[in-house]
């Protein structure tokens, strides 16, 4: 039983501190010592000790097993009164004892309880009552967390209606403010058509002065180039004078020919000079153009920054109404968990009514067989001293019963410890035998080889 165990084997010290801690109060943890389980458990505390488990696990008080149960129809119950503790607490163990996964428990763990048997079973107790308190901290995590759901969702719930109305204030536009709006989103909508037409000539003025700006570069770099063109001319004409002999007719074709050239310099100086002025006229208009543009986009930020601020708005009411939505989700789905909480509690509530209308019958049932009890009793009364004097047969032959089943345990525990030798010669000779046959069976594959 113990190869297959499903528990830990803990030691007599931890079972001790365990049994002082959680099981056992007052002065019955303070009597409890190491003596009571090890070399050789004492029956008195230990079934004292399995009493205590009982009423903690099940809530079945000690006096409880000292009393007769009432619907059974027992003819002498005085008889029983000595075996009776003894057989409600092995019933109860039994009952207990396979959810500790302890299926094996016996009359002579109660009567003659030994050492390695008894810390065998209160190894698998200790193990299911950790394993209980675990659930049980779980289970009111879970209850905890069910109340904090509920007023969680009920908090959601005050938070969507409020949000809500916000949502529906900020929507709804008062009739005193209605005039004002269309006459703002009108001025807008005017102010958008004419910042878009009023960009368009901006963007073709400023085209032209781009090309105004790029011809006047080009001018201006012909007009440098004739510039060097004359320099470079009169330095020739320097040179030239002192080289060649002058000639008064050769003079005045030079001189014609240079009054024809300076003409033509002049008459180009002041196309660029007219030029230059067109230039600075537009330049003066475009000036004037950039700041009625500035003007216009100082108006445009301002609209934006409106604009912008009926998009936050708009987004808060967007996200608002998200939020609304997830807690509504949210409600709806504590609202399945309430609905399946409360199928849950009224099944429970079913299950105790039921439980209470049988626990009302087996009350009326019992105060029946009280009352038939009373009047048997009446005529147990007249029979009683026929019944001590059996009482007094029984007990002898109790007492004989029981130094039979002294004798017979002693028997059953010596025949267990032979049988356990026997066992343990046949599989020292099982595994001699099983070894001698591996080696045959070697020594013969090696032969084959």
């Amino acid at each position: 039983m113990e190869e297959n165990l499903t528990f830990p084997v803990y030691k007599v010290e931890e079972i001790l501190a365990f049994l002082r801690s959680d099981v056992l109060a007052g002065p019955e943890a303070r009597n409890f010592t190491k003596s009571d389980i090890v070399p050789t458990p004492k029956p008195d505390s230990i079934q004292r000790l399995y009493m205590r488990i009982l009423q903690l696990v099940f809530g079945f008080r000690p006096d409880c097993h000292y009393m007769m149960p009432v619907n059974e129809n027992i003819q002498h119950p005085l008889i029983y009164e000595g075996i009776l503790p003894i057989a409600s607490i092995y019933l109860r163990m039994c009952q207990f004892l396979p959810m500790c996964h302890v299926y094996d428990f016996q009359m002579n763990d109660l009567l003659n309880p030994k050492a390695k048997r008894t810390i065998f079973i209160l190894c698998g107790i200790m193990n299911f009552l950790h394993f209980r308190n675990l659930r049980r901290e779980i289970y009111l995590d879970h209850l905890q967390g069910y109340k904090s759901a509920v007023e969680k969702s009920q908090s959601i719930a005050k938070g969507i209606n409020e949000a809500e109305l916000k949502i529906t204030k900020l929507t709804t536009i008062p009739p005193q403010q209605q005039a004002e709006f269309k006459e703002l989103s009108a001025a807008v909508t005017d102010l958008h058509y004419a910042m878009s037409q009023e960009s368009q000539a901006v963007n073709s003025i400023n085209e032209e002065i781009a090309q105004l700006k790029s011809e006047h570069a080009e001018k201006t770099l012909k007009l440098n180039n004739k510039k060097v063109d004359l320099a470079t001319l009169k330095e020739d004409q320097a040179r030239l004078k002192s080289l060649i002999v002058e000639s008064p007719e050769e003079l005045r074709n030079e001189k014609e020919k240079m009054k024809e050239t300076v003409k033509k310099i002049k008459q180009t100086i002041e196309k660029t000079n007219v030029n230059l002025v067109e230039l600075q006229n537009k330049i003066q208009g475009s000036i004037k153009c950039q700041e009625e543009f500035q003007s216009f986009y100082k108006l445009q930020l301002d609209l934006q920054g409106g604009m912008e601020k009926m998009n936050s708005l708009i987004a808060e009411i967007r996200n608002i109404s998200d939020v609304v939505e997830r807690q509504r989700k949210d409600l709806k789905n504590m609202s399945t968990d309430e609905t399946q909480y409360k199928r849950a509690v009224g099944m429970k509530m079913d299950k105790k009514t039921k439980l209470q209308i049988r626990r009302q019958k087996k009350q009326e049932v019992k105060d029946q067989q009280v009352q038939i009890m009373f009047g048997e009793c009446n005529q147990v009364q007249d029979k009683r001293e026929d019944v001590l004097k059996q009482i007094k047969q029984v007990i002898d032959e109790n007492q004989q019963v029981k130094a039979k089943l002294q004798f017979l345990t002693e028997c059953c525990s010596n025949e267990t410890a032979k049988a356990q030798a026997l066992y343990d010669s046949l599989m020292g000779v099982l595994e001699q035998y099983h070894e001698r046959l591996a080696r045959h069976a070697e020594k013969s594959i090696e032969r084959k080889m």
